[in-house]
């Protein structure tokens, strides 16, 4: 009785393993399909508070990215500012118009205007490559009389790198907002993507401008020159004063003292009307006075 027995365990074996493996199957699809749903719609949910988390991305790439910065690329913002004084304003633009351009920059603002003497000043902004910054501004300070130069160099390497972190930073949050979008079901959550997704592009596209003005400043230097005409009529009056300025000033001097005279007599004109009118009734009074007291003028 007990032989019969023995072939029903490894049969029961079999059937209880074939399904063990059938109900666990069954759960991991169910088990893999809760958890897509599940990481969608926490991934949408989430996305506000990516928004807080990109600053921390941000200067964790920006920190990964100097340790390795590009060494190769100018970063450094030039600018000088000369003034000098030459004889002919107009022509001394126009050269240094010329050397800008020659050397691939552009003119940028100019002011021009002239002094109570009639001298000319002309203040002009240049922008020339960095490449040749040093050989333009040898080039301007030799068109004249050099009265004053001054040279500044900011290097902006930290500030470059920054930057450029930022900007791949926030392009990748950008990409990940439009990724939630496109898997995005419900209005709600399209709708606090899409002012997500706003916000981010706003703040990428500062950081872009942010860049074209460094580029801008590192890759042209910025001179500023100043020309001033050179005085004339100088030197004719080093040897001294001639017979004719001698002449010149005593006739001068001479009309001065004479209008002050006139303006004294006018000031004391009417003082001396009324002076002589008194005078003239006294001297009456005192001739009647003395025609009364005469002997002869009582009969």
């Amino acid at each position: 009785m007990r032989h019969p027995a023995r072939p029903v365990r490894p049969v029961l074996a079999g059937l209880l393993l074939t399904a063990a493996l059938v109900l666990t199957g069954c759960g991991a699809n169910d088990a893999s399909g809760g958890g897509s749903a599940s990481d969608a719609k926490a991934d949408v949910h989430s996305a506000a508070g990516e928004a807080a988390g990109s600053a921390g991305a941000k200067d964790s790439g920006s920190g990964a990215a100097r340790t390795a910065p590009d060494l190769t690329a100018d970063r450094i913002i030039r600018t000088a500012s000369l003034t000098v004084q030459v004889k002919d304003v107009p022509k001394a633009l126009d050269a240094a118009r010329t050397t800008a351009e020659d050397a691939g920059g552009y003119v940028g603002d100019e002011t021009t205007s002239r002094d109570p003497e009639g001298h000319e000043h002309t203040r002009v902004v240049l922008r020339v490559p960095t490449g040749k910054y040093d050989e333009v501004l040898t080039g301007l300070q030799g068109a004249g009389k050099l009265i004053d130069r001054t040279a500044k160099a900011q290097d902006v390497t930290d500030q470059v790198v920054d930057v450029d972190s930022r900007i791949r930073s926030q392009r990748a949050s950008v990409a990940r907002v439009r990724e939630l979008m496109d898997r995005a079901a419900k209005l709600s959550d399209v709708v606090t993507l899409e002012g997500e997704l706003s916000s981010r592009e706003s703040d990428l596209e500062a950081l872009l401008a942010q860049q074209a003005s460094l580029k801008d400043r590192t890759s042209m230097a910025t001179i500023t020159l100043s020309l001033t005409q050179t005085p004339v009529a100088k030197a004719a009056r080093d040897d001294g004063p001639g017979f004719l300025d001698a002449v010149s000033g005593g006739w001068h001097v001479f009309v001065t003292l004479l209008r002050w005279i006139a303006l004294a007599l006018g000031a004391a004109l009417p003082f001396a009307a009324l002076a002589a009118v008194l005078a003239l009734l006294w001297w009456r009074l005192a001739r009647r006075r003395r025609t009364a007291a005469r002997p002869g003028s009582e009969t």
